[in-house]
């Protein structure tokens, strides 16, 4: 089956499915966040989310909102719950490239072939729309190019044309929705980092590398870069120097089953009708990935997150335990497109960010610019294709994360409700 196949396949497969319930809004004490809580309440109520979980941090201390339940006639969602964050492991992925820079190991401008010798001559499409033809890339792809999707490589969630078949064909497919689906794609994604990143060097560019953004595999290429660099597999380079002394202990690769109770059900609607599509109780999320993906792997909780982004509102440090340097947070959350390169936003399904005047970081978005009535300039965010969100607005020293899991993830306008809301609060 193929990427185009099975994301067309949701509508088909949602209209056989059971519909959600209604959930009950649970009662809760008075408020901290009145106008964020009501938003929550609200989501649960009119079924536009099952359940939904929200952490926003400041200064002081993190206040969670969370409403409704995991699947129809399951557990309440809390701050521990677990969901599917898709493309909120791409800042986790680069902020661990990152500590490489960091440690010397890695230079942003330091082509990737040095670390995986297949990428020294890549090429370019030279007629996307119609053919495979191709040219030598004018300069090689760099760990700079890697963090902000300037490196050239498609995604097949964007990619087009006969390229796009390429990487079906192969299996450059790195992600997993559900176990109907997985069952096709184990026929042909690689079995590792090495083996992915192998095959994704026989394919030519769309674009000559550092020229332009778009959307891509280039996170999870990073690692493999990551393993190449530390001398270590990428899950034990995050868990040892990023879960581990943050405190992450409910972020998975593969869910244990023991805490399968704490999944979320993911959903998708058709319509304005959420039906199941991977339930937490079987979800593929259960199962161990053909690999761990970089750009898109991650199972999460609200509170997990939020210590993540702690940490770099906190500019590398939680709770007296140091991950990361100021200067190198800073670096991360800065615009580090190429010169002459532009980020105007990418399509709000896949869940990322778009807006006036933005830049882009480390694996997320850069606001270059005051919003009016939103965030503040420097404002580190991304989201994921199943509806999560997370920001950082360093100057208003403000955090916050959203978990929800429902496809496509802009059916509804949650993060322009959650910045209206949180104004509204922050103005009290």
């Amino acid at each position: 089956m193929t990427a185009r196949a099975w994301m067309a396949g949701l509508a088909a497969l949602a209209l056989v499915a059971p519909p959600i319930a209604s959930a009950q809004v649970a009662a809760s004490p008075a408020p901290a966040l009145p106008s964020v809580e009501a938003l929550a309440q609200r989501y649960v109520a009119t079924g536009r989310a099952p359940g939904i979980a929200i952490a926003l941090g400041g200064a002081g201390d993190t206040r969670f909102v969370a409403k409704g339940v995991l699947s129809d006639g399951g557990a309440p969602a809390t701050p521990d719950s677990l969901w599917r964050v898709y493309s909120m492991t791409k800042p986790i992925t680069a902020m661990a490239a990152m500590m490489l820079v960091e440690d010397g190991k890695l230079r942003l401008d330091q082509p990737v072939s040095d670390f995986l010798p297949k990428f020294a001559k890549m090429r370019v499409l030279t007629d996307p729309e119609h053919g495979l033809a191709s040219r030598p890339a004018a300069r090689p792809i760099t760990i700079r190019h890697l963090l902000t999707h300037t490196a050239g490589l498609g995604y097949t969630i964007v990619t087009k044309g006969p390229l796009l078949h390429e990487y079906e064909r192969l299996g450059i497919v790195p992600a997993a929705v559900n176990a109907k689906v997985e069952a096709e794609m184990l026929r042909v994604r690689p079995k590792s980092l090495a083996e992915f990143a192998d095959r994704l060097a026989t394919l030519p560019l769309i674009a000559d590398p550092g020229s332009r953004w778009s959307y891509s595999v280039g996170l999870d290429l990073m690692g493999r870069v990551i393993e190449v660099a530390s001398g270590m597999s990428f899950e034990r380079f995050l868990q040892t120097r990023m879960f581990g002394p943050l405190g992450m202990t409910s972020t998975y690769w593969q869910v244990p089953p023991d805490q399968a109770g704490r999944l979320a059900t993911n959903y998708v609607f058709v319509g304005d009708r959420a039906v199941p599509f991977d339930p937490g109780a079987t979800s593929i999320f259960l199962q161990a990935p053909s690999f761990p993906y970089g750009g898109a792997g991650l199972v999460s909780s609200a509170r997990d997150y939020d210590r993540f982004l702690h940490m770099l509102q906190n500019r590398g440090t939680l709770d007296g335990k140091r991950v990361m340097k100021p200067e190198t947070v800073a670096l991360a959350m800065s615009n580090l497109l190429p010169a002459g390169v532009t980020f105007g936003g990418v399509d709000a399904s896949t869940g990322g960010t778009a807006g006036p005047k933005m830049g882009f970081g480390a694996g997320g978005s850069v606001t270059l610019e005051d919003a009016p009535g939103g965030l503040g300039r420097g404002t580190y965010a991304w989201g994921g294709a199943a509806g999560t969100l997370a920001f950082v607005d360093p100057g208003r020293q403000l955090r916050g994360t959203v978990m929800v899991n429902y496809f496509p993830a802009d059916r509804w306008p949650l993060r322009a409700d959650l910045t209206r809301a949180l104004m509204t609060d922050l103005a009290r």
